[in-house]
This record gives structure tokens, C-alpha cells and sequence, in this order.
């Protein structure tokens, strides 16, 4: 038995689905006894009345029932019951019950039994009152200074402060700036009362102030108290507490410590009685009740403190003196005098638990067994040792970041979606420029391995894809059961979609031996849609802008066969061609050689490519694999469409760029339209009308701009939509063939791909264009790098700029184009180099923190990646140039160095500048470099080789001579040195 507990004297249990608050607990005499022992009064919202006095005498025989004295129905919720002289003929104690719209005052009296039935007590009614506000709570007091008897004071839920003098209605009050009602006590030292706002602060009110303020009938009336010539109420002090607090306190036991005390939710503040300060104590725990009682030492307050942890704390100011564990988490707690115990601690929970405790310690008789010395096995614990240390190892070669699955799932989900088109369709647009548009039946098979509670399941497609019911619920399953459902999926827009895939989730909750309301869980699962639910078989096409051809290592397949569902109803017998006509888009034609193993897809538009080549490159795969050919390679030669995928690129920038202006136009639309408002309200309120002065027009101007903005920003929402899922085909079909082009592995297009769609929706605060760009730049500074130097050098660095909208796409299409460079030349796609490159110690410290390296903008052999259309001949290019390549390497990594030559000896950037403008092929200017304030104009001129040349040499020979004049001046400071390195950085890796 734990030392720190509780120890139960007594306890009960209240009825059965009642519910407590903390105002439905009092202790006190109230049957007037005379014996100076306190009755339990209990009252819930189910209307029960119940008063109690338990006995150690009974407590082993009789239980609850005997100490149970009375127990009244009443009509109505018991909001808040309290002990006290209400009656002014009599100095007994009466019972005061606060109900939402009536407070009642009762007397309980008790009448001796001659028989074994014991005594008898009865509860009767002196006087009630009905109020015309729902009250919140309660205090009572000697208001104004009167002895003898005590005052009622009742809060409303709307702020109205009622005074009845015993059985006559006095006065009341609406609270100042009041929103939601608080605790409220009496202060009988100050003769005030005091509440806490919904502004979070303590305010105090004198009895005094609050019956000479004007009356009023309603918060109205309040608010026009200083119009009208009348008082208005104001609170003599507040303090601001900066939480809502739970309860407030005055402890009257001492004359010698007047404090008041406020329970908030994370701290404790105890203040004097002119509302400073004394002290202020945090709480580690989420309080839920408190009360203070007599301390034995002078100066101090004493007080218990109920938690949510199901802990009574004790408190000596801020020291916490005791701590005891109870079985219920408190919402209130009182200390009471009980027959033959005093001081007993009553607590009370919010579902009906009363616990009478006491703090106190048993004595533990539990005495630790002997140990029997042995001497230790040092071979035993050798091995046990190697044992652990072998579990430890496994344990950190193994990095998952979740958690393993058990071996048996609890649900498994089957999906089967119909291999024909629904008769009749189900869509929602029966018909898109003359062509039917069909759909497809999608059967769910929910099977449960075991008990699952609140199943739900989703259904989620890509747009513009659409279903005709995306959510299921599914209930509790029990241990075999299973459940199937079904819906439709169809086309519901005017563009083809980026993917055909679909994703079924199930959610749902696994109960436990710890947790019976269950775990929650979720499990995916994934289907794929027929390419026939978004196109139909057409006609070839002979003359289209975009082509694409993929190689195979196989004899060419009949393209008919391939595509059975489309081959019934297509013209072409040879089956070597076949045609798609998309529903919302272009028409992408299939043409297999007769004689050679390639295959060309071509369309006029480019995006809508996509499905098809996939298609085309998954169902030759299950082609040969069915035949058991398992060297079937497919390739793509080149070159890749970088051009035609920059287009959706940048008609995508646009449309992000006009919602950004729609944004912008809008946002002062609005400013002017509130201001003309303002002005017209300005001029309506005015006892003497001004002329309009064609404001009311300027109004209709501005609303109609108002709407038309609104339409046109929707109407680029949409546009946009549409852009975005475009651009999301163009980048898979662009991944698709850099995968075919170098052969790479799932891994490595799983890399590239989520490089290039990092996003799969466009937000208004980060868009696809700076997450991409971010992207892209980290492979290059990483495992694309040109060298384990400036991998390294990237990796010191830390931080980077905040991701926003660019001012245009030139970044980026450098970067795309530069990033296809680095993979043809022989890049490897990998995220572990980057934990198994060292920086070296110069780098660590020349890297300043927070800084982002430019990426280089100039490839390999030399030339500029500003214009587009150069990368794309670049990658057409032949190993047959590889001594030219060479050659021209050899001659870029000559100038660097020379560059360095002058930065160690101090030479100006204007003169570096002018040496690189003289190059063979002109490199970008440091546009990109946030170190360069200077703004000068690309110089896109490139020099003829002969005159390059002859200044090449001669710059050579000024160089030298510097270098000549400058060699006796070694007195430069490190610190300079670093710096002009640090500044040199981004030419030196845009030349690697």
C-alpha cells in the first residue's frame, strides 16, 4: 500500500448517470444539530437532493444507506447549493438552492424515530424566487455591512447581477463589457465582490458602487447610461490574469492574511484585497479544483489542490507540503467535521463519486528477502553481454522511421474494378464535344481479421476525375466479417487527367486490453482505372507537332493486340497503327515500323502523350513477361523535349502570376470599398445630410469591379486547376523518357520524380515552380555535383530563402535543362552521398552559415545554358566530339585558376569581370549571387575565336605583370584573403 494514497473513511456512490459540478457540494450544519458536526449536501442536474452524515460507528454495518438522511427529487437542475442564515426571523441555518430560473431556500429539520428505523428528516420550502435571467452561480455574504443575517447575490448567463435580501428582490446590475459569465465571490473585508471578465482579468466591485449605479432593464439600456445622464458601473481595480480562471476564494479565517485567491488553468495567483500582487504559482498539471482552510503557522495560507492526474495536493503558499493519490479526479472538495474525525477531506467527482479521506500513512510490514551471495559468472555474463550488444547493433542498422506492421493485418482490402464500361453511365456530363462520356464500376471488399470499431472509407481520385460517392461508413466489423461497396468513376471536366490511379483508405479503430476505445488506424490501398474511361479509338493522324519514338531489343508487336479493347473498333487491319481521340483533349496516334523495333507516339499536344506512352510501356512489360522474355529492354534515344515541356511550364507561371495580380486588385477593390462606406455612414449619421456627392455611384462602381474581379479570379482558379494537372503529365512523361533515356532504376525514378512534383496541388503561399527550383538545386549541389568539393562545400552550407513566387522561369528551365545534362553525362541519382561525403575542415570554416551557394550555370565543356535551345542541341550531341570536349576543359580550368592568382593578390572584381566577358563563350553575370550589389546587363555577345584569342594572350601578359608588381607586397591580411574567396565562390563552381 503506497504511503503517498488517500485513505478512504467513507465513500458512496450517487445514482447512476447523474452529473456534478463544483457548486454541487456543501458542507455545514444544516440541520441545525447543534452538535457542531457538519452534514454532506449534495446536488446534481438531474434534479437528486441528497444530504449525508457519515459515522465511523456505521460504516461496517449500515454502509451508504445509514448515512444517508435525506434524499429529494426536485423539479429541476441543482445548479449550486450553499449553507447559510438566508432568513431574517431566524438565526438557523437554511439550505439555498440555485436552479436555472428559481432559487429556493430550504430548512431541513430532523425528528428523533422511537423505533429501530432510526430518526427521521424533512425538507420544507421557506421561500423561493423566479427569475427572469438563466442564472450561472451564486455567492452569498453580509452585503453592506449587516450582521445577523446573510444576502444573496445570483449571476445570469447574460452578465445581470441580482441582490435579494432574503425573501425580497433588492436590485440589479449588468457587468461592464461582459461576454461569458466567471466565478464570483464575496469579499466581506472590502464589502465587494469580485468575478473574472472575459477579458481575462480580475475585477472587484463594491457593494456600494453596484447599488448607487442608475438601474437598468437590460445591457441596452447599460450602454446608453452616460447619453442618458446616468451612473455607469466601473470596477474599482482590476488585475489582468492572462487565462480564464477555474475558481476564486476569499479565506475569512484569518484577520491576519487577507487574500484573495484565483485558481487559473496553468497558474495560482494569490492577491491582497486592493487587487496587488502577493504571489503567483505555476502549475505543472491541469487543475480542477482548489480550496483554502486555516494554516497552523501565522502569515500563511493553506490549501488542497485537485488535479486531473487524480492527485490532492497540499500547498503552503507556493510549497507543496503533501501529495496523495485519489481515485477520482476531483471537481470539488470541501473540508468538513465529522462525528469522531475532524478535518476530513470530502471530495466530490463529476460522474457521482463522494469520497470522505484523510491524509495519513500505514505501516508497511513488507520486509526485503535476503539475497543469496553468489560469486558472478564472468563466462555467463560475457556471453549475455555479446548477446545484447548484438541486439543493439541490429537495432541501429535499421532505420525505419515507422514502425514494422504486424504479421497479421487487421483488415484486408480487394479491390476489383469491372473490366467493362457501365450501360448506362453514370457521369455527370453525359457528353463532351459530341462524344459520350462513359464509366466504370469500382467494387470495395472489406474483410476484418479482427474487431474493428468506427470503420470509415474514402475513396479519392485525381481530377478531373470524379466518383459517385467518395465516402462509406462502415461501422463496427467484427472478427471475419466483411463488407462490400461500390461506386462509379468517370471523367468530370474539359482535360484529360495525370494519372488513372485511385487510392481506397479505410480508417478505423482497434480496440486494446489498454485501450478499449480503440487504436486508431489507417490502411491504403490502390487501383487503377482503364484508359478507355478517358479516350475512345480514332482515325491516325499523319501531320502532328510533337513525336516521340521508343526503342526495343524485341521483333515489333502488333499494336492490335496490345490494345484489344480499342483494336474492335479501329480501321486499321494492318495493326500497325492506332489512334486515341481523349474526350477533352487531342488525339495521340501510335505508329509501330515494320521493319526496324521502334514505335512513335505522336499528338498535337504534348501533355496528352502521357497515358499513352505509359500504357504503351506497361503493357509491354506484361507482354514479353507472359511470353518468359526476360531480356526486354525499351529505351528512348533523344533528344528530350525540353522546349515543348517549358511551354506547360510557363503557361502555368502565367496563370499563377495573373492570380497573384487578381489578388492584388481585389485587396484594393476592397480597401476602396470599405472606405466609401465609411464615408456614407458618416454621412447618414449626420443630423444635417450632406449631398452625396456621388458616392452612392462611386459604391455600384466599386462593387461591380468588386464582382467582376471575383469572376475573373475564379475563372483563373480554374484555368490554373486545369494548368496544373497538365504540367503534372508533362513532368511524368518527361521522367518517363529521362528513365528510358539512361536506363535508370525504380529507385532513382522514384528520386526524380518527387524531385520534379514535389507538390501535388498548388497553394497561393508555395506553388510549383519554387519547390521544383529548390529541388532541383539540392540534387545538383549534392549527388549531381561536378566534384566531391563542391558536394562538400554545399553541404557546410546551412539555411537558405524563404520559397516564394519568382519573377519569371529562366532559373528553373536552367536548372531542369542542367540537371538533364549532369544524368546524360553519367550522374547517379542517390540520397546516401550525401552522408558519406566528409567536409573538409577549410570548408566547414570558409562556409558561413546560412548562405546558399548559386548553382553553376555553365556545363562541362564551356557553354552558356542561358538560351534553351542550346541545352537541346547540346544533348544531340555525338561522343564523336569528345577530343574537342577535351580540349575546351582544359582551357576553362585554366582561367579559374588564374582568377584565384588574383584574388590572393587583391585585384578588383571590375577586373575579374572584364576577363570573363573576354572568354570564348560569355558566362551569366552574378545576377544570382545575393554578395553582388552591382546590377550590369547580361552581355549575350559572344566574340570570334581569332580576336578572343589575341586578347586572351594579352590579358595573360597584364596578369603576369600585376602579378609581378604585387608579389612584393605580403603583408595582406588573412581576413581580407578569406573574404575575397567567400566572394569568389559562386564563379569558381559555376566554372566546375
Amino acid at each position: 500500500m503506497s504511503l503517498f494514497k488517500a485513505r478512504d473513511w467513507w465513500s458512496a456512490a450517487l445514482g447512476e448517470g447523474e452529473e456534478f459540478d463544483q457548486g454541487c457540494l456543501c458542507v455545514g450544519d444544516v440541520d441545525n444539530s447543534g452538535t457542531g458536526h457538519d452534514k454532506i449536501v449534495v446536488g446534481s442536474y438531474m434534479g437528486m437532493l441528497r444530504i449525508f452524515s457519515p459515522n465511523a460507528n456505521k460504516l461496517s454495518d449500515g454502509g451508504t444507506a445509514d448515512a444517508q438522511l435525506l434524499e429529494v427529487q426536485l423539479q429541476n437542475a441543482i445548479i449550486q447549493v450553499e449553507v447559510g442564515k438566508f432568513v431574517s426571523c431566524s438565526d438557523l441555518l437554511h439550505l439555498a438552492v440555485l436552479h436555472p430560473r428559481k432559487l429556493s431556500v430550504y430548512t431541513a429539520t430532523g425528528t428523533s424515530g422511537n423505533v429501530e428505523h432510526g430518526d427521521q428528516y424533512q425538507l420544507k420550502l421557506v421561500y423561493e424566487h423566479n427569475l427572469q435571467r438563466t442564472a450561472c452561480n451564486m455567492t452569498y455574504g453580509t452585503f453592506g455591512g449587516v450582521t445577523g443575517h446573510h444576502s444573496l447575490c445570483i449571476q445570469s448567463m447574460d452578465g445581470m447581477l441580482m441582490f435579494f435580501e432574503q425573501d425580497s428582490y433588492s436590485f440589479g446590475r449588468f457587468l461592464p463589457g461582459f461576454l461569458l459569465p466567471g466565478p464570483l465571490v464575496y469579499n466581506p473585508r472590502t464589502d465587494s465582490f469580485l468575478t473574472v471578465s472575459s477579458a481575462r482579468q480580475l475585477e472587484g466591485y463594491k457593494y456600494e458602487t453596484l447599488a448607487v449605479a442608475t438601474d437598468a432593464e437590460s445591457r441596452q439600456d447599460s450602454d446608453l447610461l452616460p447619453k442618458t445622464g446616468g451612473k455607469r458601473l466601473t470596477p474599482d481595480w482590476t488585475f489582468v490574469l492572462g487565462e480564464q480562471a477555474l475558481d476564486i476564494s476569499v479565506p475569512s479565517f484569518s484577520h491576519s492574511s487577507s487574500s484573495i485567491l484565483v485558481l487559473g488553468e496553468r497558474n495560482l495567483f494569490c492577491l491582497r484585497d486592493n487587487g496587488q500582487i502577493r504571489f503567483m504559482k505555476k502549475l505543472e498539471f491541469n487543475p480542477s479544483c482548489f480550496l483554502p482552510y486555516i494554516s497552523v503557522k501565522d502569515g500563511t495560507t493553506n490549501l488542497l489542490l485537485g488535479n486531473h492526474n487524480n492527485m490532492l495536493l497540499v500547498y503552503q503558499d507556493v510549497t507543496l507540503k503533501w501529495a496523495a493519490q485519489l481515485p477520482l479526479v476531483p471537481v470539488a472538495v470541501r473540508v468538513a467535521n465529522l462525528p469522531e474525525l475532524k478535518g476530513v477531506v470530502v471530495s466530490l467527482s463529476s460522474d457521482g463519486h463522494l469520497l470522505c479521506s484523510y491524509m495519513g500513512t500505514d505501516p508497511s510490514f513488507f520486509s526485503t528477502p535476503k539475497v543469496d551471495a553468489r560469486e558472478a559468472d564472468y563466462e555467463q555474463i560475457d556471453a549475455e553481454m555479446k548477446k545484447l550488444q548484438k541486439f543493439i547493433r541490429e537495432a541501429t542498422r535499421t532505420q525505419d522511421i515507422l514502425p514494422k506492421s504486424d504479421a497479421v493485418d487487421d483488415l484486408s482490402v480487394k479491390t476489383t474494378v469491372s473490366s467493362c464500361l457501365d450501360t448506362p453511365s453514370q457521369a455527370l456530363i453525359q457528353d463532351i464535344d459530341g462524344l459520350p462520356v462513359p464509366s466504370v464500376t469500382v467494387q470495395v471488399k472489406v474483410k476484418a481479421n479482427s474487431v474493428l470499431q468506427s470503420a470509415k472509407l474514402s475513396v479519392c481520385v485525381q481530377p478531373p476525375l470524379a466518383v459517385t460517392q467518395d465516402q462509406f461508413v462502415l461501422e463496427s466489423m467484427g472478427v471475419g466479417s466483411t463488407k462490400e461497396v461500390a461506386f462509379s468513376a468517370f471523367l468530370n471536366g474539359q482535360y484529360p487527367p495525370a494519372d488513372l490511379t485511385g487510392d481506397i483508405v479505410v480508417s478505423y479503430s482497434a480496440p486494446t486490453e489498454l485501450n478499449p476505445k480503440g487504436v486508431p488506424r489507417v490502411l491504403q490501398s490502390r487501383f487503377s482505372l482503364p484508359l478507355a474511361l478517358v479516350c475512345v479509338p480514332s482515325s491516325p493522324a499523319k501531320n502532328t507537332k510533337f513525336k516521340i519514338t521508343v526503342d526495343t531489343n524485341q521483333p515489333p508487336v502488333d499494336i492490335s493486340s496490345i490494345f484489344r479493347e480499342f483494336s474492335t473498333k479501329t480501321e486499321d487491319k494492318d495493326g500497325n497503327s492506332l489512334a486515341f481521340q481523349f474526350l477533352s483533349g487531342a488525339k495521340v496516334t501510335v505508329l509501330a515500323s515494320k521493319t526496324s523495333q521502334r514505335y512513335r507516339i505522336q499528338s498535337d499536344s504534348f501533355e496528352d502523350m502521357w497515358l499513352v506512352v505509359k500504357e504503351l510501356v506497361q503493357r509491354f512489360d506484361q507482354h514479353f513477361s507472359k511470353l518468359g522474355i526476360k531480356d526486354f529492354k525499351k529505351s528512348f534515344s533523344g533528344p528530350m523535349p525540353l522546349q515543348e515541356y517549358f511551354l506547360s511550364v510557363d503557361n502555368h507561371f502565367q496563370l499563377r502570376v495573373s492570380a497573384q495580380q487578381y489578388q492584388d486588385l481585389l485587396s484594393e477593390r476592397a480597401v476602396q470599398f470599405r472606405a466609401i462606406q465609411r464615408r456614407l455612414l458618416t454621412r447618414f449619421k449626420d443630423k444635417t445630410p450632406a449631398p452625396l456627392q456621388n458616392l452612392d455611384k462611386l459604391l455600384d462602381a466599386t462593387y461591380n469591379q468588386v464582382i467582376a474581379l471575383a469572376e475573373a479570379a475564379e475563372e483563373n482558379r480554374a484555368l490554373l486547376e486545369q494548368a496544373f494537372v497538365r504540367l503534372r503529365s508533362s513532368t511524368h512523361l518527361l521522367v518517363l523518357l529521362l528513365s528510358l533515356w539512361q536506363g535508370l532504376t525504380p529507385d532513382q525514378t522514384a528520386i526524380l520524380e518527387a524531385t520534379l512534383l514535389p507538390l501535388l496541388q498548388d497553394t497561393p503561399q508555395l506553388g510549383w515552380e519554387e519547390s521544383c527550383d529548390a529541388a532541383v538545386s539540392h540534387l545538383l549541389r549534392s549527388c549531381l555535383s561536378r566534384s566531391p568539393k563542391d558536394q562538400a562545400t554545399s553541404l557546410a552550407q546551412a539555411g537558405g530563402p524563404v520559397l516564394g513566387l519568382p519573377q519569371d522561369t529562366n532559373r528553373l528551365k536552367k536548372h531542369i535543362a542542367l540537371l538533364c545534362d549532369r544524368i546524360g553525362k553519367g550522374g547517379r541519382l542517390t540520397l546516401a552521398s550525401e552522408a558519406n561525403v566528409q567536409i573538409p575542415a577549410q570548408i566547414q570554416n570558409l562556409a558561413a552559415p546560412g548562405g546558399v551557394e548559386p548553382i553553376a550555370e555553365v556545363s562541362g565543356d564551356g557553354e552558356d545554358l542561358e538560351p534553351p535551345q542550346e541545352m537541346t542541341k547540346f544533348i544531340k550531341k555525338k561522343l564523336s566530339k569528345k577530343v574537342k570536349k577535351e580540349k575546351e576543359k582544359k582551357e576553362v580550368s585554366r582561367e579559374p585558376s588564374e582568377a584565384d592568382v588574383k584574388e590572393e593578390a587583391g585585384v578588383p572584381e571590375e577586373t575579374l569581370k572584364e576577363v570573363k566577358r573576354e572568354k570564348k563563350e560569355s558566362t551569366k553575370d552574378k545576377k544570382e549571387s545575393k554578395k553582388d550589389s552591382s546590377k550590369e546587363p547580361k552581355d549575350d555577345t559572344k566574340k570570334k575565336e581569332s580576336s578572343s584569342s589575341k586578347e586572351k594572350k594579352e590579358k595573360k601578359e597584364k596578369d603576369k605583370e600585376k602579378e609581378g608588381k604585387e608579389s612584393g607586397d605580403r603583408k595582406v591580411s588573412r581576413k581580407s584573403s578569406l573574404k575575397v574567396k567567400e566572394k569568389k565562390k559562386d564563379p569558381e563552381a559555376a566554372e566546375g
